[in-house]
């Protein structure tokens, strides 16, 4: 087995000449890293999934990612392109990169893709799953956010069907990270289910803001408390408010789960195979 790198991605973004190209698809257990995208003194996604690929092929590549996830969030099949100077056969990198990478990083999939192949550029849309638990878990409390208050399902879905459609989601962006972009997303698909003992929230969109998603959960939640009503939730969407950055739900229930390309087709909802098994109700 290859020795694992001992880095943990602190080194600049690199380029790689090479016009060799392959599309990754990764999973990984956020908790303990700063987010996917490589920080100055921090341990990133990004950052270790480079030191894995330079020590695999002794020189330098570039990784990049389909979406940022923040410090402590999930993916269950984030998609990243590796720009490589020299061709292996997939397999060989998919088993390659697995050996050298830590646990909570994982390859599910390599396969060669064209020179154009941009996987965020690229991307039509991303999907992404919160999960609420109704009770406290031991086994768990890192991939879920335990609410302790009944909540109100029908009320919360009333609220999250204000979110889908073309909306300015201004109240819910960072000021300080989105404030040279635009706040106007296209949300296509945002349904809130109960399953067993867990809330599945789940939202469809072409891009999404920093904690955009975290926000808009916080939202659901404080509905479902019954402090806000569905009439608060849509003037959220045309009055712009702090109201949505006091609420910002944790990070530990947030999974990128689905990035979606021309002819991809969304997954049926299901959570996350995390323990214990939830069956629905």
């Amino acid at each position: 087995m290859m020795r694992k790198p001992a880095s943990t991605g602190r080194g600049g973004p690199t380029h790689c000449p090479s016009s060799i190209k392959y599309k990754l698809t990764i999973e990984y257990e956020g908790t303990g890293y700063s987010g996917w995208q490589m920080q100055k003194n921090a341990r990133s996604i990004q950052g270790t999934l480079i030191d894995a690929a330079r020590e695999l092929f002794t020189g330098e590549v570039d990784v990049q990612g389909a979406g940022r996830t923040d410090a402590g969030v999930h993916a269950l099949a984030q998609v990243a392109h590796l720009e490589v100077s020299h061709r292996l056969p997939p397999q060989k990198i998919l088993y390659g990169l697995n050996d050298l990478l830590p646990a909570p990083i994982n390859i599910l999939s390599v396969e060669e893709a064209p020179s154009a192949f941009h996987a965020r550029h690229m991307a039509r849309g991303r999907s992404y799953l919160y999960l609420i638990s109704r009770r406290r878990t031991a086994f768990g409390k890192r991939y879920v956010w335990w609410v302790k208050d009944e909540l109100d399902l029908g009320r919360m879905q009333a609220a999250t069907e204000i979110f889908r459609g073309f909306h300015d989601f201004a109240s819910f962006a960072d000021k300080r990270i989105d404030k040279h972009l635009s706040t106007e997303v296209q949300i296509d698909r945002a349904e809130i289910v109960s399953w067993g003992e867990r809330m599945i929230f789940r939202i469809v969109g072409s891009h999404f803001l920093w904690k955009m998603v975290r926000r808009l959960v916080g939202i659901l939640v404080e509905t479902g408390r019954g402090t806000i009503s569905p009439a608060d939730v849509k003037r959220l969407l045309t009055n712009a408010s702090d109201l949505p950055a006091r609420y910002t739900a944790p990070p530990s229930g947030l999974f990128l789960a689905q990035v979606l390309y021309e002819g991809d087709a969304l997954e049926p909802l299901s959570p996350p195979p995390l323990p214990p098994l939830m069956k629905r109700s």
